[in-house]
């Protein structure tokens, strides 16, 4: 027992050396390639057997043939060891600059295509998630390009519907300096008109801004959707009956709900002007509510005739209004944009749909937990 623990600590001591030597080549080696750094290893391998064997066979005391034959023995295991190895770091250094390449296209081209050739599971593993980053990434730019298209539309369009209402008031503001208005009441009731449409205009952008921000600051609260609707039906039945339009709110649950009561108002608001003014004359209005899994749906269902169906995944895009020469008071196209921001902000989902004769919009809220 005693000779097996001298045999294992001339062992330890001579490949102890080697491993030693070995850690301080890669140290200094460890900037260069992974093909010389797999060579390193195999000769530390090779050369701690080596310098095991001598020790043991130095103290051991064997005869000059012995330790020749058992030198030659490492010397040929060495020699093929470090052939593997070079062979592998060949291989390793292929698919690193196959890889170095792909990237590299990535970072020019914006696509990353993988290396066709075998590599190592590490290397598939990166080329994988480097192709998701690719995807992530077009999807991204997609989006990017899409806002920047609605951000363009958005200031022809803002820039048309301002340039509008300020021409009309300064030409009646010039009639009334200069006394030619045949009747100053209808030109004052129609200049505050114009004044008022500014007015929601702007609000509706600084209401914009404030979402894309992310300074928009909810207060929510425990209330029945049942008294939120009605609340909306109120604000907008003055307007339905300008319009000749009916609304129909028959079919809302008193379901609980917890939102910002004032925002959540102005997204059905919105939702309700949207409607009323889509749809023809005699037309009906419809707001529903109901229960869905852990979730409350609110619809607003119009008799507008439909919405192309390729216009349909645009219609919460800013600035959108389905046709570029819409009349003024169809808005600047910021209504829908602002419902499903707000919504968004309360955890819940805008979607829109179209129906026999019209067109539904829904809004999918969480329900409230406890």
């Amino acid at each position: 027992m005693r000779d097996l623990m001298l045999i294992a600590l001339y062992a330890l001591l001579g490949a102890g050396a080697a491993g030693l030597l070995g850690a301080a080549a890669l140290r200094i080696l460890r900037q260069r390639s992974v093909a010389v750094s797999l060579a390193v290893v195999a000769a530390v391998a090779v050369s701690a057997m080596l310098a095991g064997t001598l020790a043991v066979a130095w103290a051991m005391f064997l005869s000059s043939h012995d330790l020749a034959v058992v030198t030659m023995v490492v010397a040929m295991a060495a020699v093929v060891s470090l052939a593997t190895a070079l062979l592998l770091g060949r291989q390793v250094v292929r698919r690193c600059r196959e890889l170095v390449g792909a990237a590299r296209s990535f970072g020019e081209e914006g696509t990353f295509t993988a290396p066709l050739l075998p590599a190592p599971a590490e290397f598939v593993a990166l080329s994988r998630e480097l192709a998701l980053t690719s995807e992530r990434l077009a999807v991204s730019r997609e989006r990017e390009r899409a806002l920047e298209s609605s951000r363009r539309e958005l200031v022809a369009w803002i820039s048309h519907d301002l340039r509008t209402p300020l021409a009309g008031l300064r030409a009646m503001s010039e009639a009334l300096e200069d006394g030619v208005a045949a009747d100053p009441a209808r030109y004052h009731r129609q200049m505050r008109t114009e004044v008022d449409r500014l007015n929601s205009m702007v609000g509706d952008l600084f209401e914009l801004s404030r979402i894309h921000a992310g300074a928009l600051v909810l207060s929510p609260t425990r209330m029945s959707l049942y008294d939120l609707v009605g609340d909306a039906l109120a604000g907008a039945d003055a307007l339905a009956r300008e319009h000749g339009v009916r609304l129909a709110g028959e079919n809302v649950a008193p379901l609980p709900v917890e939102v910002d009561g004032k925002e959540m108002t102005r997204v059905l608001s919105n939702l309700l002007v949207n409607a009323i003014r889509h749809t023809p004359a005699d037309g009906t209005v419809a707001i529903a509510a109901e229960r869905r899994a852990d979730s409350v749906v609110v619809s607003v269902t119009d008799a507008c005739g439909g919405i192309p169906e390729e216009d349909l995944p645009r219609v919460f895009d800013t600035g959108w209004r389905g046709t570029p020469a819409r009349t003024p008071p169809s808005g600047a196209g910021l209504g829908l944009a602002i419902v499903r921001g707000i919504v968004e902000a309360h955890a819940g989902r805008a979607d829109v749909r179209n129906v026999s004769g019209g067109c539904r919009f829904e809004l999918t809220l969480p329900v409230p937990v406890g």
